[in-house]
């Protein structure tokens, strides 16, 4: 017995893709749209698992789905925390804690993620976890998604991980890091989920001789670099300027990266937009 309701699973899911309008998604809404709210296929795609598996858990025939699954459904569907956590208990899992590292991007700056297409844009936490990133951030930064366990955050993998560093000139390098290790001090004390940041501070002090020393500088702050200079592979050096926005608590921060009109910078963004577009439909 897995704990499961799959009567109030199916309609609960069928209400909240019903609710939802393909704009509010970033997906383009047709002139000729017969369902109300989004479609199965759509909603299956968002959070990346097959139509027909997403089709089976509003008609009652599903499985239970895992705790990933479960979490990606909370996210395509832009649900709030309450209603991620209802989602869980419908599932028969317990839901994630609130106040530690939680994988639930922020529903409103979601929803602004998915309106921007032509600005790099992610969505961080207090530990640099980048939770979302649209295409032209990917285009500009790579997948930092990807990365698991401790090398989800940003803090560590800046010391640990010497591919991290090839994005930013080497004369910024030292600024970065200390500014790393500043941030870090913050979020020990005042973050979203304290005991892994103590779990990061202390593997860096055992790693990186070069963390230590910038922590016993004693700097904290909270504050973003609002201005960098990016390495591209391809295109070189970028300028971009960093504009926040916070969730109330501060846990989570969506980044939009944008180029001073008229600017070499400027330019070598919209190729990369270009590109990208042409990657996505290649």
């Amino acid at each position: 017995m897995d704990g499961m309701d799959k009567k109030e699973l199916a309609e609960f899911l069928r209400h909240r893709r019903e609710a939802l309008r393909p704009r509010d998604v970033g997906l383009v809404e047709g002139t000729r749209r017969r369902t109300q709210g989004l479609r199965r296929e759509e909603v299956a795609q968002l959070a990346g698992m097959s139509t027909d598996y997403y089709a089976r858990l509003e008609q009652q025939r599903a499985p239970q789905p895992s705790v990933q699954i479960t979490t990606a459904l909370a996210r395509a569907l832009r649900l709030t925390l309450d209603e991620r956590d209802h989602l869980f208990v419908l599932i028969g899992h317990n839901a994630p804690a609130r106040f530690h590292r939680s994988e639930h991007v922020s529903p409103t700056l979601m929803r602004v993620l998915d309106r921007l297409d032509d600005s790099p844009a992610l969505v961080q936490t207090d530990l640099l976890d980048t939770l979302a990133m649209n295409p032209l951030a990917i285009a500009l930064l790579g997948d930092q998604t990807r990365h698991s366990g401790l090398a989800s955050s940003g803090y560590y993998r800046w010391f640990m991980d010497p591919a991290e560093r090839l994005a930013y000139p080497e004369e910024v390098r030292e600024h970065h890091g200390r500014a790393h290790a500043a941030r870090l001090r913050a979020a020990l004390t005042a973050g979203s989920d304290t005991p892994r940041a103590a779990r990061i501070l202390a593997e860096l002090q055992e790693h990186s001789t070069e963390f230590v020393r910038m922590w016993e500088l004693q700097e904290v702050a909270q504050s973003y670099d609002d201005c960098k200079t990016i390495l591209h592979p391809e295109l070189g050096r970028i300028e971009v300027d960093a504009q926040l926005l916070f969730t109330e608590n501060r846990a989570q921060t969506l980044v939009v990266l944008t180029t001073r009109p008229g600017t070499e910078s400027d330019s070598k963004l919209e190729l990369l937009s270009v590109i990208g577009r042409q990657q996505l439909t290649s």
